[in-house]
């Protein structure tokens, strides 16, 4: 298929650059990084942008940096970049273990974490490693640059709260100052390339705290709040995960489409909670699986 849509072409010198197009063409400019979703939606018919920004060449953006405690990753960082860092490997594992799911080596190669979260699909697999480690988004514009909590990003499949004239520069997270586990447990139709069903990251941290964030089950990524307050405080026990699970109804609200019904992701999202808390906690302990190994 080839693309009938004309559009300008850009490749802005520096971030000046991009934002004097941005201001000129709102929101009819669209930004160039990987583009294994911007092209394929011009293709599909879905995007008709009348300015197509390439940002490739803009080697400030590809910053990939730990320090102070803070990982710094730039908006041309790919998922490859990621799972390739040992610093991510071991420092931030849940979100190393998240980018091993995201769909084949050949497309990680390209698409960027920062291009995943402004597409803000529903399923997008660091969604949740975002959320719990409490991530922030930094954005640049007309009016300088400002910081956006990952929590407050997402607004609605393909909404988020980038205004006009706004991009991504980069994303961080600092480290978690206690000792933590993690999870993400991601159920898809087979082995192999797939957007998730179900898709759950959890953060267990010392002193029997927990976050959650589910994905692929809500119209955005979202922090699973009651479990959360449930679980606080709370050492682990089987009892407490039963009470935990009956919860998981109030906290999410799967649909029925081509990968599977509501009812299926709504059990199979019970099933995939108690496997990865265990998992979380045993990881907290020095214990249990490997981080990449599948839990379900």
């Amino acid at each position: 298929m080839v693309i009938a849509h004309e559009f300008e072409y850009f490749k802005p010198e520096s971030v000046e650059g991009v934002i004097e197009l941005l201001l000129k063409y709102k929101d009819k400019a669209r930004l160039l990084a990987g583009g294994t979703d911007l092209i394929v939606r011009i293709k599909d018919g879905l995007e008709f942008p009348e300015a197509v920004i390439d940002i490739k060449g803009l080697t400030e953006l590809g910053k990939f940096e730990f320090k102070d405690n803070k990982l710094f990753i730039g908006s041309l960082v790919t998922f490859n970049d990621l799972i390739e860092s040992k610093i991510v490997e071991e420092k931030f594992p849940l979100l190393w273990e998240s980018s091993k799911t995201v769909a084949s080596i050949g497309i990680r190669n390209r698409a960027t974490i920062v291009g995943n979260i402004c597409s803000a699909v529903p399923s997008l697999d660091t969604g949740p490693a975002l959320l719990v480690y409490e991530a922030n988004v930094v954005v640049r514009g007309t009016e300088g640059e400002r910081v956006i909590s990952v929590l407050d990003w997402f607004l609605g499949p393909r909404k988020t709260a980038l205004e006009a004239g706004e991009f991504v520069y980069g994303i961080t997270i600092s480290l978690p100052e206690k000792k933590r586990g993690g999870s993400y447990v991601k159920l898809g139709r087979y082995n192999g390339e797939d957007l998730a069903q179900v898709g759950l990251g959890i953060l267990a941290l010392e002193g029997n705290e927990y976050r959650l964030a589910f994905c692929a089950v809500g119209p955005v990524p979202a922090r699973a709040k009651k479990i959360e307050a449930l679980l606080n405080g709370k050492s682990l026990t089987g009892l407490l995960i039963e009470e935990a699970k009956n919860l998981v109804p109030e906290e999410i609200s799967p649909i029925t489409d081509v990968r599977a019904t509501k009812e299926y992701r709504l059990h199979v999202a019970k099933i995939m909670f108690e496997r990865g808390i265990k998992a979380a906690v045993e990881r907290l302990d020095g214990k249990g699986p490997a981080y990449g190994e599948k839990l379900i």
